[in-house]
């Protein structure tokens, strides 16, 4: 398994401190966050997950966390739309160079808006993926919203 994803790139070139954390991925796990998070002894709503979505026709970066679901109304008025859907698989993996269960809001070929749900919990740290199925990314909590340059708002069902 490699250590070096267009994530840590990102990272490193921008000089944020991170840990690595590998884990035995389960392609045929039904929630990937939620097993990752089980893996590597978690608490679930610690581990964020990225989805891909279309509000509107513009492809937009959703992160929150494993253990929730998102609204695609909020999602939709949170960028000023009526409507939103999530992404295909094939779309999600060619826009962002990921393969699905290891997508990551970092390093992606083509940059889109971020969101990312507003963390209501205390936490010193918050995992996300690091571009590869099997590997996540710990991140200081204080620093995620900047780290990812995303706007928090309010995502969740």
């Amino acid at each position: 398994m490699s250590k070096t994803t267009r994530a840590t790139k990102a990272l490193d070139a921008a000089g944020v401190a991170y840990v690595l954390h590998p884990y035995e991925y389960k392609a045929d796990a039904e929630a990937k966050g939620l097993q990752a998070a089980h893996a590597l002894g978690l608490a679930p709503q610690t581990v964020l997950k990225t989805l891909m979505a279309w509000v509107g026709n513009q492809a937009v970066c959703v992160v929150i966390p494993c253990d929730r679901r998102v609204s695609l109304k909020k999602l939709a008025r949170a960028r000023g739309d009526k409507s939103a859907r999530m992404m295909d698989v094939a779309d999600a993996e060619r826009r962002t160079g990921y393969k699905v269960g290891g997508i990551s809001p970092l390093g992606q070929q083509r940059q889109t808006p971020m969101l990312i749900e507003i963390i209501k919990f205390k936490a010193s740290s918050l995992w996300i993926n690091a571009g590869q199925r099997g590997l996540l990314l710990e991140l200081p909590a204080d620093r995620i919203g900047a780290v990812l340059q995303a706007r928090a708002c309010s995502l969740c069902e």
